[in-house]
Parts: structure tokens; sequence; C-alpha cells
């Protein structure tokens, strides 16, 4: 099997930030997170929102495209975007990330943008919500790129059966699936859906570990407790094979959230989480 491409995403760099409200923007300089993650090997890099409006307060994005051209990065996932299904009146923080992130979009060429579902457990409207995945799905098509929508367990999107009935009522072929096998692993899957599924819904791929059992509410366990990838109970090489059978060839994202790992540097952080990560891929001995 050729070397898979490994993509750092947003969390696995950030060091101490929480994905929280006032906790999430990283306190690691940009440049420096994609250096570290270049160097430990990652050929892609996530990037959220918080950090780039960050960076851009000095900067700007053709300085953001040679900094990742200059350090090998060739694959980039931008997020994250919420709150696009409510109504216009309602969504003004909402477009304003997604002018952002379109924006961001045109200049970087990122392989996709992730965007999530509701975790405040307010109503879910199948019409209302296609008709805003079909507006943004739309809006990074003229900018170029996929969107890949997360679905979670503990969300109004909490089943792959829910999010796939949304993507194809939206009906947008730029619009498809963000599949973490986090989300998996807690049962918004089973890996018999996932071999279902057509190979043009999937946008996006991400890793992890975990404990077999949950601990705690499942937003407290998703944030804190993930672990390097072949360090828990997670199917993560099944996981692997069963994307590659049905065709996946874009780059693997590793997304490790842990209250353990974040406050490692990153200098020891980065490479574990890489190599971790690509052992995975490795043939089992005797195979």
């Amino acid at each position: 099997m050729p070397h898979p491409d490994l993509l750092a995403t947003c969390w696995t760099t950030a060091g101490d930030a929480v994905p929280l409200p006032g906790r999430d923007a990283s306190p690691i300089p940009l440049p420096v997170r994609i250096e570290q993650a270049a160097r430990a090997g990652f050929a892609g890099f996530g990037l959220m929102h918080v950090d780039l409006e960050e960076f851009l307060r000095t900067s700007d994005l053709p300085t953001l495209r040679r900094i990742l051209d200059d350090n090998g990065i060739r694959h980039l996932e931008l997020e994250f975007l919420t709150d696009w299904w409510l109504d216009e009146e309602e969504r003004a923080e909402s477009d304003r990330v997604l002018d952002l992130l379109v924006k961001a979009s045109e200049a970087l060429g990122p392989h996709h943008v992730k965007i999530g579902p509701d975790i405040t457990g307010g109503p879910y409207d199948l019409e209302r919500s296609a008709a805003g995945f079909h507006r943004v799905s739309e809006a990074f098509a003229q900018a170029g790129t996929a969107v890949a929508l997360e679905f979670m367990p503990f969300s109004n999107i909490d089943t792959l059966a829910r999010a796939v009935e949304l993507v194809t009522t939206a009906g947008h072929p730029a619009g498809g699936l963000m599949l973490d096998l986090w989300h998996v692993e807690r049962g918004a899957a089973t890996f018999e859906e996932l071999a279902r599924l057509p190979i043009d819904l999937i946008k996006g791929v991400e890793l992890d570990d975990g404990a077999a059992e949950q601990i705690g509410d499942g937003y407290t366990d998703t944030v804190l407790r993930r672990r390097l990838c072949g360090q828990g109970d997670f199917r993560v090489t099944e996981f692997i094979g069963l994307l590659r059978d049905l065709g996946w060839s874009g780059p693997w994202g590793v997304e490790i959230l842990s209250e353990t790992y974040r406050v490692r540097p990153l200098e020891s952080a980065l490479p574990e989480a890489y190599t971790t990560a690509a052992r995975q891929f490795e043939p089992s001995e005797g195979a």
C-alpha cells in the first residue's frame, strides 16, 4: 500500500485549547503549528476559523498560502461552521464565519470545509436543514471545495442515517460527510452502514482511538478522553480497511482531543500522533 497522507486536524496542533467558548483559540502561533506538523510528517493541516481570524489580524491569506507551501502541506482542512440551518435573520454570526471560510477557500484551496450539527438540543427540521446545507454547499462549491458534515451522537444529527438523509435531500454534489471514527464507535453508525456508503458522499475522514465505554456525557468524553491511534479499544485498522475498500483516496485526518495530550509540547506530541496513526496502515505480521 502507498504511504498514507495524514492530516493533523486543528485540535491535534492547537495545544492547550478546547472546543468550548472562550477556550477554542490556540495559544500557539499558526506558523509554528504548521512547521511542527510538517516536521512530524503530516502532509495535511487543519485550521479552525478563530485561529485563522487571529492570524489575519497581522497577516494575510497569500502569506498563509506561502507558509503552507514552504512546509510541504498538500492538504488543508478548514472548520468550523455551525448555525447554517437557521433562517437568515438568525444567522448573522454564522454568515460572517461562512464569508471568512469562503474567502479562505478561494485563496487556500482546501480539500474540504468541515461543518457541524446543533449540539444545544435545538429542534431538527429536515427541510430547513437541507435548504441550509444546499446553500453552504453551493457557496463552497463556487470557491472550489467541498463540505464535510460531521454527525455526532450527542447532536441533532445523531446518526449516519440522519446525516445521509440530510445530504441526499439537499442534493448538492459538493456536500457530503465527515466520517470520524470516534463518533462511529460511540454509536452514531455501524461498520455495516459505512460499508454501504457511496464513495462520493465521503468528503473527509478522521482517525482517533478511545476506551470502549464512554465516561460521563458524550460531549465531555469527546473533548477530554481521545487516545492516540492504537492505544485504545477502537477498531482503527478495520475502519481504515473498510474505507480503502470503498475507494477513499483522500487525506486521513488525525484528531486527538485529550486533557493529557493538549498540554504536551508539540515537539513531542505531534511526532507521536503521526507515528501511532501511520502504524495503523502497516500490514499485520503474517498477513
